[in-house]
């Protein structure tokens, strides 16, 4: 799961790494570059709750296979599109696949894992991705330059069907048939009406929207406004993402280690929730930064303290929800920084076209310490308790 989780941010981030490339050959926009990662974004947000009830229903053995064969499909499509249409539409059809990456990374673990090692287990899976971020300019590059970006696209679909081959194999054992949870207790969730619900909301999907802003506009950022060359954007693109999986993991120690000694849960994430949002403040500098090194530098910084708003928002959500609700935690919490990126992606894109970095950079600069306020007043709440919510 590991794997799979990777391969979807290669098949991803492909784009997003040969944007100023192929931008330039196809005539596309800023603005459209931001609404066909709007279109997979919305893709994305939909079917992430989709494939957790899927994968519920028909097991992880053919429901990954079905979700990984269609985005590796979609991923090699790119190498046929041209224009804004063709681009959006296999955008939408890698959307739905990868839709069930981390629904299917979470019940692999409550399958395969006994429970002291759940969360261990979930950090694996769930690094995957950022790891990817960090391979995909490693990896996409050289085919690039040899062959060119078309043939990139290719490449991905080669990977996927590589995963699809070694799946085949481990989906025969016997745990990946067992159900992961109780389905009586799934059936009881967090409510629309649940204010907590909303907390958590605002604290992952905008604390982590610098996710989004720098995996997809970095790139252009660099060749546009700094004049680097693709080759160069290639060599050193990896090093933002690198921010984001070392996120993970310190912010999941530093919960760890407040918990042993003796910091209540709710008091650890009052003190590090804050902290991150005024961290993130200073991405708005990007712009006015002359040395490419440095823009790196905070963009890795900035990663890093969104990957910490995606660990903290996971573990407000299983303190006050019980773990039985785990991927379905996940599931929104993807589904709804998705929603973050298909809304601003757009407006980011019509900056860059009007060279607008000052402000462009500005809005994720500032989005996490609006994501902790709405986090803070939003658990202060009263919960109301109709007979289908859950209690902790």
């Amino acid at each position: 799961m590991l794997l799979v989780s990777l391969i979807s941010y290669v098949d991803r981030n492909t784009l997003a790494l040969l944007a100023p490339t192929i931008l330039k050959e196809t005539g596309l926009s800023g603005q459209q570059y931001g609404f066909i990662i709007a279109v997979f974004s919305v893709a994305y947000m939909a079917t992430n709750p989709l494939w957790g009830r899927i994968l519920d229903r028909v097991g992880l053995p053919v429901g990954m296979a079905v979700a990984v064969s269609l985005w590796t499909a979609a991923s090699a499509a790119h190498a046929w599109a041209s224009g804004f249409a063709s681009f959006a539409i296999a955008r939408l059809a890698l959307g739905l696949g990868e839709g069930a990456t981390f629904p299917g990374g979470l019940r692999a673990v409550m399958q395969s894992l006994p429970a002291h090692l759940h969360g261990r287990g979930m950090a694996v899976a769930y690094s995957g991705g950022s790891l990817g971020a960090v391979v995909t300019p490693l990896v996409i590059t050289p085919v690039f330059l040899l062959w060119g970006w078309r043939a990139a696209f290719l490449f991905t679909g080669l990977i996927g069907i590589a995963w699809l081959v070694f799946w085949f194999f481990v989906a025969g054992r016997p745990d990946m048939q067992r159900p992961a949870h109780d389905q009586r207790a799934a059936a009881r969730g967090p409510t629309l009406r649940d204010p907590r619900l909303w907390a958590f909301v605002s604290a992952y999907a905008l604390g982590a929207w610098p996710l989004g802003f720098v995996l997809y506009q970095s790139a252009i950022f660099l060749g546009q406004a700094m004049g680097k060359s693709q080759v160069f954007i290639g060599k050193v693109l990896w090093i933002p993402p690198l921010g984001w999986e070392v996120g993970y993991f310190f912010w999941g120690w530093l919960m760890d280690r407040l918990a042993l000694a003796g910091v209540p849960r709710m008091a650890a994430l009052h003190r590090l929730i804050p902290a991150a949002a005024l961290l993130s403040l200073p991405l708005a500098l990007v712009p006015s930064m002359d040395s490419v090194w440095l823009v790196l530098a905070e963009m890795f910084f900035a990663m890093f303290l969104a990957g910490g708003f995606v660990t903290l928002g996971i573990a407000y959500a299983t303190h006050v929800y019980s773990r039985a609700h785990a991927g379905l935690i996940a599931g929104i919490g993807a589904g709804s920084w998705s929603a973050a990126v298909a809304l601003a992606m757009p407006i980011a894109g019509r900056l860059f076209d009007q060279h607008r970095y000052d402000i462009a950079f500005l809005i994720p600069a500032v989005t996490p310490l609006i994501g902790y306020s709405g986090w803070l007043a939003l658990q202060k709440l009263p919960v109301r308790r109709p007979q289908a919510a859950v209690t902790s």
